[in-house]
């Protein structure tokens, strides 16, 4: 203790600078741990409430005028012809079962028709009629293909139909079958092993090893029909970018590595676009700059991403446009106002929350509608946050999260505003997290993959079932149909198979089926 207080200076001016930086790295790292208890354990919502937001002006700075209650012509679809429903509508609808369902029907009935009193036959005088919602357990089945041999007695010409096609050469699953493994895996998030599990109780015994080669063996079969969803997403004016970490098992050590699952999105319904979405994930062992630039050789046009620098390259020389997120800027306020409730840091809340008013007003209008609307309101909105972050910069410590918040948004400030340059172009990125929020369900279940194939078919699978699940489709109606006819399907002719193509023929398949 003695040589501890020896090494510190005598000089009084000395110690308070020392004293300021300790007390700089307390906040940073109280900031820091309240940020990552929020994330592992407290709510995702990242709201605050409304009638504790601050009015006053901040550093001179006048409150922004709220956004106007009454949008311009044109600006938003018109909601007044609109009723709410009542809660007795409500219930109604919700206890009436799908018409779709196979119903079978069960006759109570007296046991005599002569009446209990005079003994007399009795007339029917009507019937009451209720519903149940039953829940039969799926079954297994044997599918036997008996091919009779027909020969000539004449000639010796012998005659035989073909062998039905399989999706695995010699396999023993039909194609409904692997889509079943498929979207439990990959859509419902259940692990190999717990399918084992629920497959024996039916009887059946399943190893693990067995569906996994099912899965490489069908990712394999999908490999020319995912590529050609990725050349359907790069062909878009504006995609949306992320990426999530996911364990990978390393054989030999004992332990996991950090690979990366990269999700592109093509999804422009919110400007108006009636193209179909579209969703691209692609493996990398690693979070390298080179991968991205590698999925998107080629490119031209706007990618929507958050700040990471790997990034960097596809901006350089203009043919891949940046455009930054929104929401990732007002994350980094909302973390210090849960950390200490800063007043700055709700004041920015306060301000985007303004932003994203505007945006709900005019979701689902034509870019030019947006871009007209963005101009008229957003565009004031803006222009005054900029000049009060840079003074409020100047009177923090360079060191303080406050200021770590205020350069993220300053740097990306030309990226963050340019929604307002043009109206493809949405305020945040949130269409991609939204794309891997299933993929981190999954990971949570199956807690890693056990190699880079399995990432790579992980990618290909959950690109096709992300797909149809943003299509609205059915993804083991989907999977299924595809998987019996792709083996043998033109390869020039591979785009008939994509999920929007299938999907107007899904509908007799399951009539059919039912």
């Amino acid at each position: 203790m003695a040589n501890a207080w020896d090494q510190l200076p005598n000089d009084v001016e000395t110690l308070k600078r020392m004293l300021v930086g300790k007390n700089q790295l307390i906040a940073s790292l109280t900031a820091e741990v309240m940020r990552l208890r929020r994330v592992n354990y407290g709510r995702s919502a990242e709201r605050i409430d409304p009638e504790i937001q601050p009015q006053l002006p901040l550093n001179g700075l006048p409150p922004a005028e709220p956004p106007a209650t009454q949008p311009v012509e044109a600006m938003a679809p018109d909601d007044s012809t609109q009723t709410q429903p009542s809660p007795s509508d409500r219930r109604r609808r919700l206890r009436a079962l799908p018409a779709h369902l196979p119903r079978r029907t069960i006759v109570h009935a007296p046991a005599s028709c002569d009446c209990p009193d005079c003994g007399a036959r009795m007339r029917p005088l009507g019937e009451d009629v209720s519903e149940m919602l039953n829940f039969v357990p799926g079954y297994f089945e044997v599918l036997r293909n008996v091919r009779p041999k027909l020969s000539c007695g004449v000639c010796s010409r012998i005659v035989q139909e073909a062998a039905p096609s399989r999706p695995i050469v010699r396999g023993l699953p039909t194609a409904a079958m692997m889509a079943q493994v498929m979207v439990s895996k990959y859509a419902d998030h259940c692990p190999l092993y717990r399918q084992q599990a629920i497959y024996r109780r039916a009887g059946v015994d399943l190893e693990r090893a067995t569906m996994a080669s099912w899965m490489g063996d069908g990712s394999r079969l999908l490999d020319p029909l995912v590529a050609a969803l990725g050349r359907y997403v790069r062909s878009g004016e504006k995609l949306h970018g992320d990426d999530t970490p996911v364990p990978v098992l390393e054989p030999g050590r004992g332990k996991t590595r950090t690979a990366r699952l990269w999700t592109y999105v093509r999804d422009d319904r919110s400007s108006g676009s009636l193209d179909p979405p579209a969703i691209w994930y692609r493996y990398s062992p690693d979070r390298r700059g080179r991968h991205p630039q590698d999925h998107l050789a080629g490119y031209r046009g706007i990618l929507q991403a958050d700040g990471f620098s790997g990034y960097g390259e596809l901006y350089k020389g203009g043919r891949v446009i940046e455009a930054a997120c929104m929401a990732h800027a007002r994350r980094k306020f909302y973390d210090l106002y849960v950390a200490d409730r800063s007043p700055l840091a709700q004041e920015a809340i306060r301000r985007i929350g303004q932003l994203y008013a505007i945006e709900r007003e005019i979701r689902g209008q034509a870019p030019d509608v947006r871009r007209a609307v963005r101009q008229q309101r957003s565009r004031p909105i803006l222009t005054e946050p900029h000049a009060w972050l840079t003074a409020t910069l100047q009177t923090v410590s360079a060191k303080s999260p406050i200021a770590g918040a205020i350069k993220y948004s300053l740097v990306r400030w030309k990226a963050l505003t340019r929604f307002c340059e043009d109206g493809r172009i949405e305020i945040d990125n949130n269409t991609a997290e939204r794309s891997i929020r299933g993929i981190v369900l999954g990971k949570k279940n199956y807690l890693f993959m056990g190699a880079d194939t399995g990432g790579e078919r992980a990618a290909n699978i959950y690109s096709l079932i992300a797909t149809c699940q943003l299509n609205q489709i059915d993804p083991h109606a989907y999977l299924q149909y595809v998987l019996e006819r792709i083996a043998e399907h033109r390869i020039n002719r591979i785009d008939e198979l994509l999920p929007w193509n299938v999907a107007p023929l899904l509908g007799d398949t399951l009539r059919q089926a039912a």
